[in-house]
């Protein structure tokens, strides 16, 4: 009988280390990605908006076939008047959240930097094909890489890559195998499983399978290179963002904005941000006129 007892206790204990192993790594995914459709009712206005051409800046339906034929659907936004061949580019990636109809207020406002911006909406996420991974999303970053250089022919001292929280990753990663002129990372993180600690300790970092290593790509990066993040952040611990610009080459700047929560940033910034942004430019070679 004892042994009966210690068979089943220690199959009831290895069915409860293994349920502590496979729940977080099936809740994953659902954390770290949580796509909303085109469909969505929050969303649906703005992409009215577009199609129907009333937004303040001009915006072209892009669509976009990754190395492993995924169709990624994108906007390339520009000003509506005036010459736009010359103006720099911002390959723009968002965070983990929504779709680029939601974040389609930030695109016109950098849009009026005077600059153009090519926003991609990763696989699973608005228009996009497909299912979001994290090999899944570099790749989708390549396709977008692909487009403005190959198929628009836009000089790369032209293109400045942008990352917002996930997006960082996405764009340290691209940006550490091409040659852009620039890039820009708002609120985003050393490593994923450092973001996953900071809200689950309890969870081994070793089983997070999504890594998102943005710390040891960061020092491979030439060129001008921005930061901001908000010390008030609840989502990206402030220290990870601090802790990825100080592993950064120079040129960087690191710009501090109190007060801001995690998708405020951006807003909170305000002036300071454009005035950083057009540094950057500079640096880069580039001359964008004053905003309006």
């Amino acid at each position: 009988m004892g042994k009966r007892v210690l068979a089943w206790v220690g199959a009831v204990g290895g069915a409860v280390v293994a349920a502590a192993i496979a729940l977080p790594r099936w809740l994953e995914p659902k954390l770290v990605y949580q796509p909303v459709g085109a469909s969505n009712f929050l969303t649906r206005p703005n992409y009215a908006a577009v199609e129907a051409g009333r937004t303040m800046s001009r915006i072209e339906d892009v669509w976009l076939t990754t190395a492993d034929g995924v169709r990624i659907h994108a906007w390339l936004l520009g000003p509506r008047k005036g010459k736009v061949d010359e103006l720099p580019v911002f390959l723009w990636f968002h965070g983990n959240a929504g779709n680029n109809a939601g974040w389609l207020p930030r695109y016109e406002t950098m849009v009026d930097l005077p600059a153009r911006v090519l926003a991609v909406d990763y696989r699973g996420y608005g228009k996009s094909e497909g299912t979001p991974s994290e090999d899944g999303l570099y790749r989708d970053a390549d396709a977008a890489w692909e487009y403005l250089t190959r198929e628009r022919g836009i000089p790369p001292g032209r293109i400045f890559i942008y990352g917002f929280s996930l997006g960082g990753a996405v764009a340290i990663d691209l940006a550490s195998r091409v040659r852009a002129a620039g890039l820009v990372i708002e609120s985003s993180f050393t490593t994923l499983p450092e973001v996953a600690a900071a809200h689950y300790p309890v969870i081994p970092k070793s089983i997070i399978r999504t890594k998102m290593d943005s710390l040891s790509k960061i020092g491979k990066i030439a060129g001008p290179k921005l930061f901001f993040h908000s010390p008030s952040d609840e989502v990206v611990p402030y220290g990870l963002g601090r802790r990825l610009f100080e592993a950064a080459s120079g040129p960087k700047e690191f710009l501090e904005v109190e007060g801001a929560g995690h998708n405020e940033t951006f807003e909170a910034a305000g002036e300071r941000l454009f005035d950083a942004v057009r540094r950057l430019v500079r640096n880069a070679g580039g001359q964008p006129s004053p905003r309006p």
